[in-house]
């Protein structure tokens, strides 16, 4: 976070930095220009810290708040990191790939190094570069095509009144203020002062002033559009929940309705409205709702999907030909945007479905198609998932010559049905367990993947998702009364085995919960909890299914009082590979 303005920064910093945890809450600091660079930072969060920073004085400004890579969380690590003579200070999002070799080469030419994080090595090259440059632009200029990774960068100097910031392949935005600008990592905290923004593209440089922005893209001045941010500061408020995550999963009915909506006919680009196949590449929960995906249109449609996770992607790259979709909450995965740069290569076409205008991944693909979730705060995914799912469901429905369009404008209502559902048992049983299964066939078996990994993310159980069938080929040694079971059985083609792979888990001694639809009274008697779920239809039944489980994780984990918005050693965005 960085500001440029008329008011005191450090103020603006610290709210800014708070709305950012999301991304990383290790540790935080600031460093303003004022009688000097005043710095001040600490291990430990900045919403629980009684250090505000208030003592550092100056009208310009940057700030951090962080996720480890390199060195551990503590004071000496924590950025702003600043040259040797603390006349320059920096902060960074993302990894210097090369900087052991940078580092070595200015011990050598006499640099002292404070901390263990790769980012130091990018004061010291400014700190050179400025001193034979006179001019802190030009010295970044000179800087940056020698860092090779991935970086978001604010610059100060002392005695310059400018911010000077860096973009490759990590997101930065500016925000445009009446007399003031502002530098963040997103648009969370711009939203207080300003619903304007400059979206800087990989390699671009700006140098801040408080009355005017100029870009550059290598040594080059370009034009960046001024965009209007259609989300509100109401937005980004808990609104009375007592947790962000409450708050979204509140919000997904809406969000669903919103994404379908927002998605036509003429929306739709005609190469994904008819293709031979599709491969999908993605992180995460992004992942599962790709899996999903692939069995509902190979069902529904009869084409042929692959999905690949993105991280692999990059370095085992398979022979792919036709329509390539990335999907991204933040749209800017580090690995989601790689793959995409990848099947780019391969003169596939590329398909971006993400949460937000102006993000990397969709400024890279070929077409792009916006959830409409509005902003997602609390790490673990829930609202954006639905989204997501909304408009794969939605590329299904024009696929297949609009058979589901009924079906999907009422998903909302039966989303809502299941939010005030009594869970108490089934968390009883989870929050006094060392381990937990989810299991499902067919649709349902991604379902289980999304629930165990909600589960293990903010409750910090262990919790494995499995298709059903699977579980008798290994993980069958691990079930006990100890081991609860959350199965997914809906009526279809394998409710008859799902009801048989229960029972083989009942007779191995494990409590079973059961998500099935209401009066399936044969589930109902062999199970231990019976979670019943409206009657409706099976692309439906996927979405209340998934929205059940993501309550169960919510549930247990504050049972265990654990801190459900930011999971230990999680971040929101995974700008990094």
């Amino acid at each position: 976070m960085g500001y440029i303005g008329r008011r005191e920064a450090a103020p603006i910093i610290v709210e800014g930095l708070k709305k950012l945890e999301y991304r990383g809450y290790d540790s935080f600091g600031i460093a303003t220009i004022g009688n000097g660079i005043e710095l001040d930072k600490h291990q430990g969060r900045i919403s629980d810290s009684s250090h505000s920073a208030g003592h550092l004085k100056g009208k310009i400004g940057i700030g951090h708040t962080r996720w480890a890579t390199h060195g551990v969380p503590n004071d000496i690590n924590a950025h702003p990191h600043t040259d040797c003579l603390n006349q320059i200070a920096i902060v960074h999002n993302g990894i210097i790939e090369n900087y052991a070799d940078l580092k070595r080469e200015l011990i050598l030419r006499g640099h002292t190094f404070r901390s263990e994080t790769d980012t130091e090595v990018a004061a010291h090259l400014i700190e050179e570069a400025y001193e034979s440059e006179k001019d802190l632009l030009s010295a970044v200029q000179n800087v940056v095509p020698k860092l090779k990774g991935s970086f978001a960068l604010l610059i100060i100097s002392k005695g310059v009144d400018q911010i000077i910031a860096a973009r490759y392949a990590s997101p930065l935005v500016l925000g445009v203020g009446d007399g003031e600008f502002f530098a963040a990592s997103d648009m969370t905290p711009i939203l207080d002062y300003t619903e304007r923004a400059i979206y800087l593209e990989d390699g671009d440089i700006a140098c801040i002033t408080p009355v005017t922005v100029e870009i550059f893209n290598g040594k080059n001045q370009v034009q960046r559009p001024v965009e209007l941010v259609d989300w509100s500061i109401e937005d980004t408020r808990k609104g009375g929940f007592a947790h962000y995550m409450l708050k979204e999963i509140y919000e997904q009915p809406q969000a669903f309705y919103n994404s379908v909506r927002a998605i036509t006919r003429e929306t739709i680009p005609a190469p994904i409205r008819n293709p031979e196949s599709v491969t999908v590449v993605a992180c995460g929960s992004s992942y599962h709702a790709g899996l999903i995906f692939k069995y509902l249109l190979e069902d529904s449609c009869a084409i042929p999907v692959r999905l690949d996770f993105a991280s692999e992607f990059k370095y085992f790259s398979p022979p792919i030909k036709g329509v390539v979709i990335g999907i991204s909450q933040s749209g800017e995965t580090a690995d989601t945007l790689s793959a995409l740069k990848q099947a780019k290569g391969h003169n596939c076409t590329t398909l971006a479905i993400v949460n937000v205008l102006g993000s990397t991944i969709s400024r890279i693909a070929d077409f792009t198609l916006f959830m409409r979730a509005g902003p997602e705060i609390s790490v673990a995914a829930t609202k954006s998932f639905i989204a997501q799912l909304a408009i794969l469901m939605q590329i299904i429905d024009f696929i297949g010559d609009g058979e589901y369009e009924e079906v999907l404008l009422s998903g909302h209502r039966a989303i809502e049905e299941v939010l005030l559902m009594d869970l108490s048992g089934a968390v009883e049983l989870c929050r006094n367990a060392n381990s937990i299964f989810f299991v499902g066939r067919g649709p349902f078996y991604p379902v289980s993947l999304e629930g165990s990994l909600k589960m293990k993310e903010i409750s910090y159980i262990h919790a494995e998702g499995y298709a059903a069938g699977e579980l008798k080929h290994g993980p069958f040694a691990l079930l006990s009364k100890e081991t609860p079971v959350v199965a997914i059985c809906m009526p279809g083609e394998t409710y008859g085995v799902m009801i048989s792979n229960i029972k083989e888990m009942k007779a191995r001694g494990a409590p079973v919960i059961a998500l099935g639809e209401q009066g399936d009274l044969e589930l109902s008697d062999v199970v231990d909890i019976f979670i019943p779920l409206p009657e409706t239809h099976p692309f439906i039944q996927v979405l209340t299914s998934v929205v059940v489980l993501q309550l169960l994780a919510y549930h247990t984990a504050v049972a265990l009082n654990r801190d459900v918005d930011k999971p230990k050693n999680l971040a929101k965005s995974v700008t990094v590979e």
